[in-house]
Formats: C-alpha cells, sequence, structure tokens
C-alpha cells in the first residue's frame, strides 16, 4: 500500500519535471525552434487544434521559421493565432508558406526570458510540492485507520522527502542549463 502511494508520487512527479522540460523548451534562446509553437492552438474549421497538427515547420536560418499548413485555407486562422500569442513575433505570408523572422535577442529581452524562466521552474517545483503533500495525506490516512503502523509511515515519509529534493533538483539543474543557454551570445 505504502509503496503503491510513493510509486504514483514519483511517476507524477516525473511528469510535472518533463512538463517544465516542456515549457523551458518553448522559451526561445538564440536559435529558434518548432517547439515555440507547442502551445499554440488554432481554430480551425470551429475546432482548437494544435499549430502542430496543422502545418510543417522547417528553420532554414536560425531567427526563421517557415510554416506550411496541409489545408491552404487554413492560413488565415494560423496567422491570427501565431499574431495573438505571445511569441512576440509579426507574421507574413507569400499565399504558400507563413515566415516568422524573429528579432534578436536584446540584453534586456534574455534578462525577460530569465524571468519567465524562473517562474516556469517555480511553477514546476510548486507542482511536486503539491504532490508531496498529497501523498502525505494518503499515508497519514493509512496510519489514522490502523492499516499501517507509525514507523511504516515514518520511513516511507523520509524516502518521500528524499524523491521531493530529487525532482526539485532535477528542475533546478534545468533552470541553470536554461538561463547558461540565454546569457550566451
Amino acid at each position: 500500500m505504502i509503496n503503491d502511494i510513493l510509486h504514483e508520487a514519483d511517476s507524477k512527479m516525473d511528469k510535472s519535471v518533463e512538463a517544465t522540460r516542456e515549457e523551458f523548451a518553448a522559451i526561445r534562446a538564440g536559435r529558434v525552434s518548432p517547439t515555440m509553437f507547442n502551445k499554440i492552438v488554432v481554430d480551425y474549421y470551429g475546432t482548437p487544434t494544435p499549430l502542430q497538427q496543422l502545418a510543417s515547420f522547417t528553420a532554414p536560418e536560425a531567427r526563421i521559421i517557415l510554416i506550411a499548413p496541409y489545408d491552404q485555407g487554413a492560413m488565415h486562422n494560423i496567422l491570427k493565432a501565431i499574431r495573438d500569442s505571445d511569441l512576440g513575433v509579426n507574421p507574413a505570408d507569400d499565399g504558400k508558406v507563413i515566415r516568422c523572422v524573429f528579432p534578436e535577442l536584446t540584453e534586456e529581452r534574455r534578462k525577460e526570458y530569465i524571468k519567465v524562466a524562473r517562474g516556469k521552474a517555480e511553477d514546476g517545483r510548486v507542482a511536486v510540492r503539491n504532490l508531496r503533500r498529497t501523498a502525505k495525506q494518503h499515508l497519514e490516512k493509512l496510519e489514522k485507520d490502523g492499516e499501517v503502523g507509525k514507523d511504516d509511515v515514518a520511513g516511507a515519509e523520509k524516502r518521500l522527502d528524499a524523491m521531493t529534493k530529487k525532482h526539485t533538483d532535477a528542475i533546478d539543474e534545468l533552470l541553470k542549463h536554461k538561463e547558461a543557454e540565454l546569457l550566451e551570445v
């Protein structure tokens, strides 16, 4: 029973770390990548659809992304979704592809991105701590119901704390790498 609770908490914490990694991938540093467009949702014939499902992406240069919609009828909605996003880019289309030219990162913009990354890292750490709290409540309930002993719960809480530290350290490491990547000129 205790192992099930700890295993579930561990897998959910892994997912929180992975979600934080994906959030970091969406923050631009130096070279642009299609992952920056992962969060964009386009109104495709009345259905909110992820942009990744509606187009292919190519990056011919470090600051340019070409987006080729599979359905040319969706071009206008894709343009609108990109403009409305927080990417800070003004897309242009030539009838076949959408060209997004990203401006050079200034020192000020890099510092803003670092603040964004720190916020996303803190969100990830909070998610991990919330999972820890939930698992701890389940363990305490088991003890209160008399299903396990006090020593078993104490040992499980120590393992849970070690697990929490491992995952928050992983998020801190991701943040350190992202900051270094953002400061690199």
